[in-house]
């Protein structure tokens, strides 16, 4: 009976074992190394792409095979994967199931559609997509779990005038669990970047205590757009009135806090890569970046957030320095980058860009070269110095960072292209690395990522930042704590951890 799995987990915890996590749609980890930092033992992640799925195996699990390779949800049962993993029985091998869905799953997805998913999945054919959604209901069933976290992007709020998180919390209840979501900003839990996400948590009724979500430990004003952001998701909760009942407001942070995390602390202590340099004696060139070059850091004294990346336990810095600290082969755009200001878009990007044709095409033809308009060489030049995109239609294509302000969000599609984050620095002139985007994202310095830059670009711009991972991490196991403190669970219950 569920009752008795349930009573047996939670007199397990009481014991002082682990709380043991699945982690769905795991990427490399970011959610997991959250996890472990607070105290959760990782036992295992379901991830389709492959090189997330190495990252996974390789930081938590030693690079062990059946933990290193790729799993589709959609042709994987509970009992297949912990066959796989060697769990044991599917009921009681995991007490916590965290991750979050691709957002494309809830695509048109209806409160109706999603009390009927067990009943009539059927109903889900001509949407693959769902079945994402449809399979992680499938494993809170079978693993019943007791807590489960869910993350997705604000606009879950509002998607095509729905709230799939108060959707899904009904969903839950009627499964047995009490629910709660919030938006939280990554900046104000010590992460040097603003990124805006929405957080489910569900506890089973048997653990008998509220959600709640951690308590801010910084503090900044967010931008407008931010805002704007927060405020467009929440359209939907507003309409609704006293019908989103799961919403809990954010904790809100106080000025007393400390500031924000900013870029220049995040990343002022790593080796500088003067692009114009590397670039001038042929040592950055056209190819694959792989990480197999480690280089020292510099002398200058780490922030405090700095020496927490080299020194978190369990994923401790190397001695020798950063191995994944390689950036973009663009020499076009290198000079142009240090031409930028500070919070520089693409629009002023290109308005600099015409300038420096400008001054090149007047020092030319001082020097008597012809280079009449609309001919070959007039064109060339054109096109060795200006970025080919209108500058109307892409105004947030690139942009220059703050060093005194946490970073913009970091997306996925820095595995195409890293011009969203351009280094403050502009004797440097270049787009991030990989190490500076995991440290913007708050992996530490020994989390090593699978495959070359590309993929563990696409990684990290894809992972809930570990940082802000712990915090509600920490807040869930203490949560659990509370739970047994408040039982009298016979020890004789318990599982083997």
């Amino acid at each position: 009976m569920i009752e008795d799995t349930i009573s047996r987990k939670l007199a397990r915890l009481q014991t002082g074992a682990k709380p043991r996590v699945l982690d769905l749609f795991a990427g490399c980890g970011g959610l997991s190394l959250g996890f472990q930092a607070a105290g959760f033992d990782i036992r295992g992640a379901v991830e389709f792409d492959q090189e997330a799925a190495r990252s996974h195996g390789l930081n938590f699990h030693g690079g062990v095979e059946a933990h290193s390779q790729p799993i589709d949800i959609t042709k994987t049962s509970p009992t297949e994967l912990c066959a796989r993993l060697g769990t044991g029985k599917v009921a009681d091998a995991f007490d916590v199931i965290v991750g979050g869905p691709p957002c494309q799953a809830f695509a048109r997805v209806g409160r109706s559609k999603l009390r009927e998913i067990e009943a009539h999945p059927e109903a889900f054919i001509h949407d693959p997509r769902a079945q994402l959604y449809k399979k992680y209901l499938e494993y809170v069933d079978a693993f019943r779990p007791l807590a489960v976290l869910m993350e997705n992007v604000p606009d879950i709020l509002n998607h095509g005038g729905q709230n799939i998180a108060e959707e899904t919390c009904e969903v839950l209840e009627a499964k047995g669990y009490v629910c709660g979501y919030t938006l939280l900003n990554a900046a104000f839990y010590g992460v040097p970047q603003m990124r805006e996400r929405m957080f489910l948590i569900a506890y089973r009724r048997e653990v008998g205590q509220p959600v709640s979500f951690p308590s801010p430990s910084h503090w900044l004003v967010l931008p407008p757009g931010y805002e704007g952001s927060r405020s467009v998701a929440l359209k939907t909760l507003r309409s609704l009135l006293n019908e989103a009942h799961s919403y809990i407001e954010p904790p809100v942070a106080s000025v007393n806090l400390p500031p924000a995390v900013t870029a220049e602390e995040a990343l002022g202590d790593l080796p500088a890569m003067h692009a114009r340099d590397l670039l001038a004696s042929g040592k950055i060139t056209r190819g694959a970046r792989r990480f197999d070059t480690p280089m020292a850091y510099n002398r200058k004294q780490p922030s405090a957030y700095a020496e927490l990346m080299r020194a978190w336990p369990n994923h401790e810095a190397s001695k020798e320095g950063p191995k994944d600290h390689v950036i973009r082969y663009l020499p076009r755009d290198y000079e142009l980058f240090a031409r930028m200001n500070a919070g520089d878009q693409y629009p002023e990007a290109h308005a600099h860009a015409v300038e420096m044709f400008q001054e090149r095409l007047m020092a030319a033809r001082t020097k008597g070269e012809k280079l009449l308009e609309g001919s070959a060489k007039y064109k060339a030049l054109w096109a060795s110095i200006v970025p080919p995109y209108d500058a109307s239609k892409f105004p947030n294509k690139w942009r220059k960072m703050w060093r005194n302000q946490p970073a913009r969000t970091l997306m996925a599609h820095l595995g195409k292209d890293s011009y969203s984050h351009i280094h403050y620095d502009s004797k440097q002139a270049r787009t991030i690395s990989v190490r500076e985007a995991a440290r913007l994202q708050s992996f530490p310095d020994g989390f090593e990522f699978s495959g070359t830059m590309n993929p563990a670009f696409k990684q990290i711009g894809n992972a809930v930042p570990p940082l802000l991972a712990r915090a509600i991490a920490t807040e869930m196991i203490n949560t659990l704590q509370k739970a047994n403190e408040a039982k009298d669970i016979p020890l004789s219950m318990a599982a083997a951890s």
